[in-house]
């Protein structure tokens, strides 16, 4: 019943059928952020695409310029020279088939995953285990490399991983509410950037329908498109 009251409370003063222009909604969802906690902003997408298909598929990585104050364990696949870079970059876990055999086991204690090219054919076998959490190393994204540690310094300083879910929705966090306004803007703007770089050549009509804006434990505000969009 108190976390019922508590978010009735939050909700006072949002009309749920009006876009906000984004330096309101991120005011006001700060103003709501009242949880003991250092809540985590987050932002939802609404895209005209249907994942079903693979040429509608969005799927990228972007740098946030204010990070996601966030603590990111990074575990990587490397052997010899790469694993010492990765544990010099600040990587919590490095190891090889020891590694591989505690993810199998299922002790997975870490949310980015990043591997060496010859790591692969080890990694390759867990895809079971680390694709449904999306985990599993891709090139594309920039965590198959030979660079680990910039990989590492990279996924610890702020990159976050975006990837469409069914229905067209798009979803991460942007930050926390301790976070000033400004900084929370640019980083909402940046990742809408990234998703609109990312269009897939299958979308077709309005591709960036509804942007919305919301903390851990408070209510969504939508944000009028227009304010994030350049």
């Amino acid at each position: 019943m108190a976390i019922a009251k508590r978010l009735r409370k939050a909700a006072e003063g949002i009309d749920p059928a009006k876009s906000y222009p984004l330096t309101d909604a991120v005011k006001m969802i700060r103003e709501r952020a009242t949880a003991k906690f250092d809540e985590t902003i987050e932002v939802a997408l609404n895209l005209g695409v249907d994942p079903r298909h693979a040429d509608q598929m969005v799927r990228g990585v972007v740098t946030l310029p204010n990070g996601t104050g966030k603590t990111v364990r990074v575990a990587v696949f490397a052997k010899g020279d790469k694993a010492e870079q990765a544990k010099a970059a600040g990587a919590d876990i490095v190891g090889a088939d020891d590694l591989a055999a505690e993810v199998q086991a299922g002790n997975i204690a870490f949310d980015r995953c990043i591997a060496t090219p010859d790591m692969m054919v080890v990694v390759g076998k867990l895809g079971k285990v680390l694709g449904p959490r999306g985990l599993m190393p891709n090139p594309k994204l920039g965590t198959v490399t030979g660079d680990v540690a910039g990989a590492v310094k990279a996924a610890k300083g702020g990159q976050v991983e975006f990837r469409v879910e069914k229905a067209g929705v798009l979803q991460a966090g942007v930050g926390k509410a301790s976070f000033t306004p400004e900084a929370l803007e640019e980083n909402i703007k940046a990742f809408v950037d990234a998703v609109s770089r990312a269009k897939p050549t299958g979308a077709k009509g309005t591709y960036l329908k509804k942007v919305a804006v919301s903390s851990t434990m408070g209510p969504g505000i939508k944000v009028e498109v227009s304010s994030v969009v350049g």
